[in-house]
């Protein structure tokens, strides 16, 4: 095959990602998330062995405010999710709409093929970028 028959990941993804440190309080999470109107932010990794992390706007409603948390003095890794599901950048979306079905999960990082982040695939976005 010489030329690309199928729509990719990196196709549908969102480019834009915004990433917070692990350490960071919550609240500057929800403040990131406010101000860039947006639900999940990626935690970035401490070295290249790590892996990256998410935080998503469920998990502080989930885990710090219905708990009685306070936001100031929760941090960010207390409740993120790790290792975060990735998706290469050339895989089908057809497959990773089936992968993120399979594992319950409505988003995934999306890297190149050295693991590095280019954006974040939704199930939203795939959904509404879509073409017959």
């Amino acid at each position: 095959m010489s030329e690309k028959e199928y729509t990719s990941v990196a196709d549908v993804m969102v480019r834009q990602l915004h990433i917070i440190d692990r350490m960071a309080p919550v609240q500057h999470a929800i403040d990131v998330m406010r101000e860039s109107n947006v639900t999940s932010l990626v935690v970035d990794r401490r070295d290249l062995a790590d892996e990256f992390g998410l935080i998503v706007i469920d998990d502080i409603a989930r885990e710090v405010i219905s708990e009685g948390r306070s936001t100031l003095r929760t941090s960010v890794y207390e409740i993120m999710v790790k290792p975060v599901l990735t998706l290469p950048a050339d895989m089908n979306v057809k497959y990773a709409v089936r992968l993120l079905v399979r594992v319950g999960m409505d988003r995934a990082l999306v890297v190149d093929s050295e693991r590095h982040p280019l954006g974040m695939a939704t199930l939203r976005d795939i959904v509404y970028r879509q073409q017959e």
